[in-house]
């Protein structure tokens, strides 16, 4: 999203990717309504990849349901695909594109920075960039968020046709001892499930397999919905420690983009927009020549609150008070969800509305 911007804009950008091709991340792969905004203003239309609508929520704990219509339309897209599709369009864009570049470090130079490659190659640049995600580099770690002590999984499950009609347009979201995670209908007939767990629970169970049938059987929701199905990989994607409430406060120079700049806990479904969002203010604010820090303190004051908010309650889902009063504070007032969705958001008025220079006219979402 930044590269795309930025060469649109005609600076010389040389984007660096870690992997030779695009690859499953853990990720909860949903797109909220403003993620969805944010890649049509580039062009790239998610329903054109395979995106399946997301329209509802359902929240399971237990065998307790409550279900709830969205504020918005959201989409369901794997990481693969759209990542895909992004690293094409800012090579079109004019990026310079280097696959299977594996940055080791970053050190600040005379006028600028040397970025440091494993295989040896040193890079000069005026500015640099950093969309590490939830990794950290060499010589710019982060300061911890305020929950640190989960650990994510992801496992992609081949359903059959009726499974896959079963799932549909509801993103399901389930409540566990220790954790917590979400379900939904990816392109084809492809379920992500996503979830975190803290790693004293997982130290507990003893790994991987023996998490997923406690989980299974303490939410037999997942496993209806699982029923032979087929996982897609041999073992699933993991990552820790998760910094969710992180959000930078000094920059030193570096214009942190994406996880390195906020991490939202996953329930909100919002990371993937925050990402993108963080990406078009950066570029924004740096083709007016605005300094780092200057766009920090404009992201921070936009986001603070919601973050504030969602780190609260993602603390508490994970608590077995919490994990009780869930499904009974949500029946009782089952506008409750669509309270929690807006107020997680990106402000309204902080979204940017128009595309980057060059880029293809925005149309707009398409819901």
């Amino acid at each position: 999203m930044l590269a795309a911007r930025l060469a649109a804009a005609g600076r010389e950008v040389v984007l660096l990717e870690k992997e030779r091709t695009a690859h499953d991340k853990v990720c909860g792969e949903f797109l909220s309504r403003e993620a969805v905004e944010y890649l049509e203003q580039l062009g790239i239309r998610p329903r054109e990849l395979g995106a399946n609508s997301i329209e509802r929520v359902c929240m399971h704990a237990g065998r307790s349901t409550t279900e709830a219509k969205l504020p918005f339309t959201a989409m369901s897209l794997s990481r693969r695909v759209m990542d895909e599709a992004m690293l094409t369009k800012a090579a079109t864009a004019g990026c310079e594109l280097r696959r299977g570049m594996f940055v080791e470090r970053v050190e600040a130079a005379r006028g600028g920075w040397l970025v440091r490659s494993r295989g040896g190659e040193s890079i000069a640049a005026k500015a640099v960039f950093l969309a590490t995600g939830k990794h950290e580099l060499n010589g710019c770690e982060r300061v911890n968020g305020v929950q640190c002590d989960l650990v994510g999984f992801k496992m992609h499950w081949g359903l059959a046709r009726t499974q896959a009609e079963a799932l549909g347009e509801v993103m399901r979201l389930y409540l566990f001892r220790g954790g917590y995670g979400g379900m939904s209908l990816v392109e084809g007939e492809t379920a992500n499930l996503c979830f975190v767990v803290k790693q004293r629970r997982l130290r507990e169970l003893g790994g991987w397999t023996n998490l997923v049938e406690a989980i299974f059987d303490e939410v037999p929701g997942i496993r209806v919905r699982l029923h032979d199905a087929v996982p897609r990989w041999t073992k699933p994607l993991a990552i820790s420690p998760i910094p969710y409430g992180h959000l930078a406060r000094a920059a030193d120079g570096i214009w942190r983009v994406g996880d390195q700049a906020v991490v939202i806990p996953s329930f909100t479904g919002d990371g993937m927009s925050i990402a993108m969002h963080s990406a078009a203010l950066a570029a924004g604010m740096y083709l007016d020549g605005r300094s780092a820090d200057e766009y920090l303190r404009r992201l921070k004051q936009q986001l603070q609150s919601g973050m504030r908010f969602a780190s609260n309650l993602s603390q508490m889902m994970v608590t077995p008070a919490g994990r009780m009063a869930a499904p009974a504070a949500f029946s009782l007032f089952p506008s409750a969800m669509q309270w929690i969705a807006a107020s997680t958001r990106i402000p309204e008025r902080a979204l940017l509305r128009t595309q980057a220079p060059g880029t293809p006219a925005c149309i707009g979402p398409a819901h």
